[in-house]
């Protein structure tokens, strides 16, 4: 579908991944609703990119959050669900709350935003629900049990949907991002890879929001080729990709990434 002149809901638009993202919409000629808790960030943005910006304050967290936002956004268009809470750390180092958090964040306030949204889509004949996942939703590692959880979980809605959606007009993209530098959850930890792990953009993830939109592509793995391949051999081998992905490190990793993002469970 053509993106200019449409109406795009953002959710997550204050972090780095967002803040690209709601640049690559309004540069395409889209109307877009910002939305996340942090209102001065969104503010900034809405200002500075000027006209077709509209800025709503939402906490997913909450079912009332989830419908504050959607009585704020009427006559969406284009749904790009990107909120989420990073959910790293052995499962026994979480409390009841935060579990619920990450799973009402990273996949209920998406579902029930679909929901909501995709019956005035399919009366227009015209829309596209994007979901931003992970590759954590294709390999799953230990210390991040929880995140994949919703992230596998979000693949699997949005597969079902596209299903579902056929020949009304609604398409369905989900992205899968790997580790992304220069912002999101990841380069926020300031934690250091390897020299052998190659990084994306929150730029090259807002491209594949777009040629998602624009094409109507069911899956759009933004990573390198070396992670584009475990995810796949983690669908046919996937005990024997965590074997590797131990040897590796991706033990220590895991710790250092609960550590560091813990505060923001």
């Amino acid at each position: 579908m053509e993106i200019g002149g449409r109406r795009a809901l953002l959710t997550g638009a204050s972090g780095g991944i967002g803040d690209a993202i709601a640049r690559a919409l309004h540069a395409r000629g889209a109307t877009v609703v910002v939305s996340g808790r942090r209102t001065e960030a969104l503010e900034g943005l809405a200002k500075e990119l000027g006209d077709r910006v509209e800025v709503v304050s939402a906490d997913l967290s909450s079912a009332e959050g989830v419908e504050a936002l959607l009585q704020a956004a009427p006559d969406i268009d284009i749904l790009v669900a990107n909120a989420a809470l990073p959910g790293s750390g052995l499962l026994d180092g979480f409390s009841t709350d935060e579990i619920d958090r990450t799973i009402d964040v990273n996949l209920r306030a998406p579902m029930q935003l679909t929901r909501e949204l995709a019956p005035g889509m399919k009366q227009r004949g015209s829309g596209q629900l994007v979901f931003i996942s992970s590759m954590s939703g294709k390999i799953a590692n230990g210390g991040g049990s929880v995140y994949s959880a919703t992230k596998f979980g979000l693949r699997g809605f949005a597969a079902g949907l596209r299903d579902e959606l056929r020949g009304t007009g609604v398409g369905v993209t989900v992205v899968f991002p790997g580790f992304i530098s220069d912002g999101g959850m990841f380069a926020d930890t300031g934690i250091e890879l390897p020299a052998y792990v190659r990084t994306r953009t929150p730029r090259q993830v807002a491209a594949a929001v777009v040629r998602g939109i624009e094409r109507d592509r069911g899956e759009i793995d933004v990573a390198p080729l070396t992670v584009r391949a475990t995810g796949w051999l983690a669908g046919v081998a996937p005990g024997a990709v965590a074997a590797v992905g131990r040897r590796l490190g991706s033990a220590e990793m895991a710790e250092q990434l609960a550590e560091r993002q813990r505060p923001k469970r």
